[in-house]
């Protein structure tokens, strides 16, 4: 299976959560949390404890959207009308593009009510808070490509791996100088040729296995 590139968000305070923003409309109180998840058990603990914190609170909808595809996903109203609060936090998270994450909103009844469309709209936007307030993950397949090359040649290969901006992962110092560049799949033949070139065809190449690298979206 072709592993694809995706965007998750990261944990903050609480542990593995981001703390809850707060959205208040017609004196109701909606608080979003959200968190990083890749099952769906992970993220039924994790509601249980929002839950548990906010017994008081009438009701905690929540959506989840897993797996790099993001081809699994639940949500529930958690005694809203049918499809005034899962749904809209399902779609906060699809139209941002975000998977392996969870959201969960806490609504504290105000005393007016905000009839469906206005549920809706509130489920979205303080979902939407929520997510906005989570560092953001871009998460990128990349071969691993080991580089053995001789001593003499190492300074030469390591200011092109800096020049090219290449992640990297271990170097072994042995008989030769064996790098580990992570290299975006596509990539693979241009490094190789320039790597090639710059040692005169001395440089010599094994591919390793292809894993999710994190990078930070700003």
């Amino acid at each position: 299976m072709t592993m694809e590139a995706y965007t998750t968000i990261t944990g903050e305070i609480p542990a593995g959560g981001v703390s809850p923003v707060l959205y208040e409309i017609q004196r109701s109180r909606f608080l979003a949390y959200a968190i990083h998840a890749e099952d769906e058990e992970e993220v039924r603990a994790w509601l249980a404890s929002v839950k548990k914190e906010h017994y008081e609170a009438r009701h905690v909808p929540y959506a989840m959207v897993l797996g790099a595809r993001a081809d699994r996903q639940r949500s529930s109203d958690d005694g809203e009308p049918g499809g005034t609060a899962g749904s809209p936090i399902l779609e906060a998270i699809k139209a941002r593009e975000i998977t392996n994450a969870a959201v969960a909103v806490v609504r504290y009844f105000g005393g007016i009510k905000l009839g469906a469309g206005g549920l809706i709209r509130a489920y979205a936007h303080a979902a939407g808070l929520g997510l906005e307030a989570a560092a953001k993950l871009r998460m990128t397949p990349l071969h691993t490509m080991y580089v053995q090359l001789d001593y003499d040649l190492l300074a030469a290969a390591e200011r092109y791996v800096r020049d090219a901006a290449l992640q990297t992962g271990e170097t072994n110092y042995a008989d030769a100088v064996t790098l580990a560049l992570l290299v975006p799949t596509g990539d693979i033949e241009l490094h190789q040729r320039a790597l090639t070139d710059l040692t005169a065809g001395r440089a010599r190449y094994q591919l390793g296995d292809q894993k999710y690298s994190a990078v930070p979206i700003p």
